[in-house]
């Protein structure tokens, strides 16, 4: 069939085909059908299902396509023309260059092979574009069953990464709600003025991220933030720093400095707490020297009254997580404990005189900034020892 050309042969004819091949019930999402003729001469016909297998992402799964030479089968599950990331495909590649004695031993070294991997990619990736531009709805169906399994793309496939990133959909603080709907174009379409990166938050869940008090000075200035709260995130962000020439950053790594999207006023009003609270600051970091790598005056926060912030390259809370359940041994890192000087829990205990008390307040104010992020207490016990402990103290 697919030696003939696609005005020769209907949809349903098309479906058929696809349902031989794949042994699934379902029509396919879409097809292309394709010649090439010059210095290389193969027919390609690829298809994208429309519902996930049962071991997609079982990478070690034989996948691939169906190898003919001169419209003789060779082999099915032909891997080397498809990258990983794009095992999803079905279909059948008909070449008239490849000798018919060939193995897959020669098909990992043929520069000929890498070539027409290189091609089909970029049809694939071309016929997913075509899909979301024309229709968003199939596109959703298609985010929704192999969305994690694209996310794989910029790890592996360099020359493509600007592509597959303008396929993937996230959810934002824009809707406030989990939908995974927002492309990186809606997103840069909104940017406000003067905004010059896309800010991104990971978590373990939306509802985590959503509420992570990192968010809060992004809301009161208006600038919409992307909620990633899949377990490849974090992992995938490490292969993608730029998009369309905008620089990502985690809201909730290294410094931030939204001064060129604020006033004047509000640099010179830091400046000023900064200076005001270099007492408070010293003391907090000598109750905490064990925790923390440094503590400083919070340019994040408005509403809560501290956070934990890690290191620009530091591995975030999500991806250590991951590790540490792989059974992957984790260098130390402190994080940097940000406080919001002008909260009533921050003022008052900056009024606290007792060391002890002040300690165990810092200690507090320590462990809920680490649950706020959906971290792990170190030890849970001496947590609820020191609430209670303050409690009977309010109570007195």
């Amino acid at each position: 069939m697919w030696t003939r050309s696609r005005n020769e042969i209907d949809d349903e004819e098309y479906n058929e085909f696809y349902k031989h091949i794949s042994h699934d019930f379902e029509d396919a999402l879409t097809w292309s059908h394709n010649r090439v003729e010059g210095k290389q001469e193969y027919t390609s016909l690829l298809y994208i299902p429309r519902k996930a297998p049962y071991d997609l992402y079982n990478r070690d799964t034989p996948r691939g396509l169906k190898l003919y030479v001169q419209r003789v089968f060779i082999m099915d599950d032909a891997e080397q023309f498809l990258p990983l990331y794009l095992r999803f495909a079905k279909g059948i590649l008909d070449s008239s260059d490849m000798p018919l004695n060939v193995s897959r031993e020669v098909l990992q070294s043929n520069k000929q092979v890498e070539s027409i991997k290189s091609a089909l990619s970029k049809r694939l990736l071309d016929m997913l574009k075509k899909i979301a531009k024309n229709k968003p709805e199939d596109y959703a169906t298609f985010w929704e069953q192999f969305g994690q399994v694209l996310k794989e793309g910029p790890a592996e496939d360099n020359a493509n990464k600007e592509k597959i990133a303008g396929l993937f959909r996230f959810a934002s603080t824009k809707d406030g709600t989990a939908k995974q709907t927002v492309s990186l174009d809606d997103y840069l379409g909104r940017m406000v003025e003067k905004q010059e990166k896309i800010y991104y938050i990971t978590a373990d869940s939306h509802i985590t991220a959503a509420c992570s008090p990192h968010l809060e000075v992004f809301k009161k200035k208006g600038i919409e933030v992307l909620i990633m709260s899949e377990r490849i995130d974090e992992w995938m962000m490490g292969y993608l720093s730029e998009y369309d020439g905008k620089n990502f950053q985690s809201i909730a790594k290294g410094d931030l400095d939204l001064s060129e999207i604020g006033e004047e006023e509000d640099k010179e009003a830091q400046e000023k707490l900064e200076k005001d609270s270099e007492d408070l600051i010293s003391r907090i970091k000598t109750a905490l020297e064990a925790k923390v790598e440094a503590v400083k005056v919070s340019t994040r926060l408005t509403d809560s009254p501290a956070c934990l912030v890690v290191g620009a390259h530091d591995m975030g809370a999500q991806m250590r997580q991951i590790m540490e359940a792989a059974g992957q041994a984790m260098p130390e890192t402190k994080p940097t404990l940000e406080i919001n000087v002008s909260h009533p829990l921050v003022e008052n205990l900056k009024e606290e005189i007792q060391e002890d008390r002040f300690n165990d307040l810092s200690m507090i104010l320590f462990d809920q900034a680490s649950l706020a992020e959906g971290g792990q207490l170190d030890d849970p016990a001496a947590y609820v020892q020191r609430i209670n402990k303050l409690l009977l103290q309010l109570s007195k």
